[in-house]
């Protein structure tokens, strides 16, 4: 039986939630934290059919590295940043010396908390795990300790007309964090505080340098939690800045989703509140979604109010992840496991003991229907977190399978009734190249991704693997899907986005960045396509 039928199928087990599959899981009485429990759901065959094999994951990563020179391009028409067409991994930029005046302009506002060292500059200026590098590095990186601090910074490069390039996490990898023509990057990395907890109302007001699992260690003890969660490394101001998701996606929506409001410093210095606290407004322009996944270019985010939810304690589906056999492989040599090497499913439920255990004998009649077997459940709590940390360590689990390599990792998402053909037309593909390559997918959502390996002194590996990223970018879009399900634009998309919103679209959003930032400061050369900005 095909794909989408399963899909039907499994989406029918229980009362719907956002037309969203629907599983359960074994809830364990006054522990929310034990409220996890993934099964594992494996398909025979050596050559997996996929439109038979079940759905898809999210992916945000953080280790591995590129080499960067300082060298500056002489001749700015010559720069081409992921232009229409282009396969340029290298982002170029023109890049001219910053101002004295700026350097102790921000040694007056940061004091200490700045530095010109290379080393420091260097580490900035490369993206962690990402195919794209750049010929240019920041020439100043700043450490603000409050929003005051930004709008100062922000206020003095405005005036010099030096770029800024905002900085987290640094686990994106579209090229989001490049400093192509140096400028000041701005560390949000002391700006970590919980501001204010609302425990009656589930918000809590943050600052973007805190990350997204640091967050939920300081939520735990008030029964609540934020449900992102993209990778380890990631912070709050990054995923808005990126618009993430991640494998919780399927039960409570993305970044978009779960901002109610946002302080942001705009390219003049001026401090922005997008809206108020309440859950609902029908007051104006909704500039909270307009930032939420702009990328830096529009401004600096500084505060936000998170949506929050109670520990699961409701028959909701919360996630679905898929892994092919490549990828399971991968997993076992690096974490000395033994699963079967074949397209697995994790589930994870959540409702009542005997809720949750009728739902997995449906879950499991249905998958036995479609060739599914060795149904294994992990019930213990360690056991139940040891399977999710496998699973969000994927990533490493790659390079330990291929220790020297880099890894062009994909991201396409479409409409659930084109998963089941996107995945199986990407995995012929991807089976016979040269390469290795392995699927990791969140269900539910159409996000598809793959990790594609390949030896960074070898050009002709690199070639391929763009290629390769080529052919499942375009089958997306010709499935009315997108480039994109949530990593961003970054440098890395920006030649896909005219095919995928049409030049109108386009010509909007540079009247928009025109508008806000006129002196193109914020975050330069990012988001919107070179052909359409000259």
């Amino acid at each position: 039986m095909a794909f989408s039928s399963l899909l039907s199928r499994l989406r029918s087990c229980s009362k719907p939630f956002c037309n969203n599959l629907r599983t359960s899981i074994i809830q364990r009485p006054h522990n929310p934290s034990s409220l996890i429990e993934p099964v594992i759901c494996s398909r025979n065959g050596k050559t997996p059919l996929w439109f038979a094999s079940l759905i898809p994951l999210a992916f945000a990563v953080s280790a591995g590295s590129l080499s960067l020179n300082d060298a500056p391009l002489s001749d700015p028409k010559s720069v081409k940043i992921g232009g229409k067409g282009s396969t340029d991994y290298a982002v170029k930029g023109s890049r001219r010396e910053v101002p004295p005046e700026l350097i102790e302009e921000l040694k007056g506002i940061c004091q200490e908390n700045m530095t010109t060292d290379e080393d420091e500059r260097y580490v900035h200026g490369k993206p962690q795990n990402s195919f794209h590098k750049a010929v240019n590095i920041p020439d100043v990186v700043v450490y603000p300790r409050s929003g005051e601090e930004v709008s100062k910074i922000v206020k003095s490069c405005n005036l010099h007309k030096v770029p800024v390039v905002p900085y987290g996490g640094a686990t994106s990898i579209e090229g989001h964090t490049l400093s192509p023509n140096g400028g000041v990057c701005i560390d949000m990395t002391l700006m970590n505080r919980v501001k204010a907890l609302h425990v009656e109302d589930m918000d809590v007001v943050v600052e973007p340098g805190i990350g997204w699992m640091e967050l939920n260690e300081y939520l735990e003890p008030y029964g609540l939690f934020f449900p992102l969660d993209p990778g380890p490394g990631a912070t709050i101001g990054g995923m808005c800045a990126t618009r993430c998701s991640g494998s919780l996606a399927v039960r409570y929506g993305t970044m978009r989703d779960n901002v109610i409001n946002l302080k942001v410093v705009l390219a003049d210095g001026e401090v922005m509140k997008t809206a108020s606290r309440a859950r609902k407004s029908a007051a104006g322009y909704d500039l909270t979604r307009l930032m939420i996944g702009s990328e830096g270019t529009l401004g600096v985010i500084t505060g936000i109010t998170l949506r929050l939810q109670k520990l699961p304690q409701s028959s909701v589906v919360s996630r679905v992840e898929l892994l092919d056999e490549v990828q399971i492989r991968a997993i076992n040599l690096a974490n000395d496991k033994k699963l079967p090497e074949i397209p697995t499913l994790m589930f994870e439920f959540v409702g009542t003991e005997a809720y949750a255990r009728e739902q997995t004998q449906i879950v499991q009649k249905i998958a036995s229907e479609h060739n599914g077997t060795d149904f294994v459940f992990a019930e213990e709590p360690e056991e139940k977190k040891e399977l999710w940390k496998i699973r969000k360590e994927a990533l490493w689990a790659c390079f330990a399978m291929k220790p020297n390599f880099e890894a062009m990792i994909t991201d396409v998402c479409v409409p659930l009734s084109h998963l089941a053909e996107l995945i199986s037309r990407s995995k012929q593909e991807l089976d016979a190249s040269p390469l290795t390559c392995t699927v990791i997918a969140h269900a539910g959502d159409g996000n598809f991704h793959t990790v594609v390996l390949f030896d960074p002194t070898k050009e002709e590996q690199r070639r391929e693997a763009e290629r390769l990223n080529h052919f499942m970018v375009h089958l997306a879009l010709s499935m009315e899907g997108t480039c994109t399900g949530e990593h961003g634009v970054g440098t890395g998309k920006m030649k896909y986005l005219e095919k995928e919103l049409g030049i109108e679209n386009l010509r909007t959003m540079k009247k928009i960045k025109d508008a806000l930032d006129p002196n193109n400061i914020m975050n330069p050369g990012k988001l919107i396509p070179p052909h359409v900005c000259f």
